[in-house]
């Protein structure tokens, strides 16, 4: 049973109780306190673990009264289970052992974890006051906010002079309310203990500057420093050390065909913070566990780390490694590249030479700020000059294998969900970017379905039907709006 699993990891790391929640990361209850890990579990998968363990008269107590509990024998190890809900879409589980079964005694042996047992986190309603976490010794005392986003779930904290620390959680702004309002004199202390000296070099030169900093057992965040009115301000995004299964990205099965080409040119699109990188980082996984090739990566700063699995990966850094996108896009063609990943086509050369890779036998994957396949042809055609456009859609029509264009859509009950619109290059696709006939392409999407296509639209009705989404969370996250209303329309459900 699935349940056996969890089981088994309560007794090894010698727990008092292991909490599951739906669509959250579980916990391990200690005396000391509550440690999160790094695995959410997915409402589906915890209606779908319950149903094989629960008899039929648990499941209608349950749905009844709201509460069960009940006793189980994983293999000779047993645990007293509780469930827990107050909605359909919200299922808690807690499993303790029970007693002479049991975890360990205060002062046994506990998780090997690189992070002490942390307290509880109470519930987020805009604003939160979390418990303070201690940093380890000698550690940036940084870190003491980037720990709290990690055990929160939030994707960035956002740091400004006489603002109090601000924490992005399910797409909304929240309010870190014991910490107090950073002055400029304390922002500044906090941000330089980590800043390298190239950036701060660079920080004093230009005011603003891009790079990683990881906490070991924890996550690597990207960092953003600025100047803004008030004073020195940033910008950390999460970047979690584990990679997102391909599986729960909810591509169609057929976008995972564009990782086995030899060539061509692969791009994902869509707004900032729209999981552009976790998308792309899950992609190159996919690769770096079913091919043997060589994979170079292009980066400002490098985000996801890939360990070298089938593929030799090569990580290369803007301004750590090498001076620019295009120098390392170009350096990349001597180094004997199958897979090519270009972190941000930023420039008319850099689009040029990703365009002219991928055309002589090498396969690239691209991100482009841009929110729907056609918009992204039309940008990048766009950025030549009128006499050099020609020749352009020519080379794209040849090149161009499939665009994702993604959003991030905030879930009912908490967290996100993306929401994909999928272009995959057909001979009828080629040939309206070679005539520039680009706005055809929409009806193409509409009937290539067998194909993997999609429209975002579409998926957005999707989540809509299954419970996923709001429809007017979906309504302002479509591109074409009046045809979203008629979707919806159509399948009944009401847009307030």
């Amino acid at each position: 049973m699935q349940i056996d699993a969890y089981v088994r990891h309560l007794f090894r790391h010698g727990a008092q109780a292991l909490e599951l929640q739906s669509d959250q990361v579980a916990r391990f209850c200690f005396e000391t306190g509550e440690r999160l890990t790094t695995n959410r579990v997915d409402h589906k998968q915890l209606v779908s673990m319950l149903q094989e363990c629960m008899t039929t008269e648990q499941i209608q107590s349950l749905k009844q009264y709201g509460k069960v509990s009940f006793a189980h024998d994983a293999e000779g190890a047993a645990v007293e289970v509780v469930v827990e809900t107050d909605r359909p879409d919200k299922w808690r589980i807690r499993l303790s052992p029970k007693a002479g079964d049991g975890a360990a005694p205060a002062g046994g042996p506990r998780p090997p974890m690189l992070e002490p047992p942390m307290p509880r986190v109470p519930q987020v309603r805009g604003s939160i006051a979390p418990p303070p976490v201690n940093t380890a010794p000698g550690e940036p005392r940084i870190n003491v906010f980037l720990r709290e986003m990690v055990r929160l779930g939030a994707s960035d904290l956002h740091l400004a002079t006489g603002v109090e620390p601000m924490l992005r959680l399910s797409g909304a702004m929240t309010t870190l309310e014991k910490h107090g309002k950073l002055s400029g004199e304390q922002l500044r202390a906090l941000l330089v203990e980590i800043l390298p000296a190239r950036n701060r070099a660079q920080f004093d030169e230009t005011w603003d500057t891009d790079f990683a900093h990881p906490i070991p057992g924890v996550a690597r965040f990207r960092a953003n420093y600025f100047m803004d009115s008030n004073g020195p301000g940033a910008v950390f995004r999460q970047i979690p050390f584990e990679l997102v299964p391909v599986e729960r990205l909810g591509l169609p099965p057929k976008v995972l065909d564009l990782c086995w080409l030899t060539k061509g040119l692969v791009l994902v699109t869509g707004p900032t913070g729209s999981g552009k990188s976790t998308t792309l980082a899950t992609l190159i996984d996919y690769v770096n566990q079913n091919r043997a090739d060589h994979i170079i990566t292009i980066e400002d700063p490098i985000e996801f780390v890939h360990p070298n699995k089938r593929c030799l990966v090569n990580q290369r850094e803007v301004g750590v490694h090498t001076k620019s996108f295009k120098a390392a896009l170009r350096a990349a063609l001597r180094e004997d590249p199958d897979i090519v990943l270009v972190g941000e086509m930023r420039d008319l050369e850099t689009i040029a030479i990703a365009v002219e890779t991928a055309e002589t036998g090498h396969l690239v994957f691209g991100t482009l700020h841009t929110t729907s396949a056609t918009s992204t042809i039309d940008r990048i055609i766009d950025q030549f000059p009128p006499e050099q456009q020609a020749q352009i859609r020519t080379m794209l029509s040849e090149s161009l294998r499939g665009v994702i264009a993604q959003v991030l859509c905030k879930k009912k009950g908490g967290g996100r969900v993306a929401a994909y619109e999928i272009l995959v290059t057909t001979p009828a696709v080629s040939n309206l970017i070679r005539e520039g006939k680009t706005y055809q392409i929409a009806s193409l999407l509409q009937t290539g379905r067998a194909l993997g296509m999609q429209t975002m639209n579409d998926h957005l009705l999707q989540h809509v039907k299954n419970g996923l989404v709001d429809p007017k969370e979906a309504y302002m996250k479509s591109n074409d709006k009046q045809s979203f209303k008629e979707l919806l329309s159509k399948a009944g459900v009401k847009l307030d």
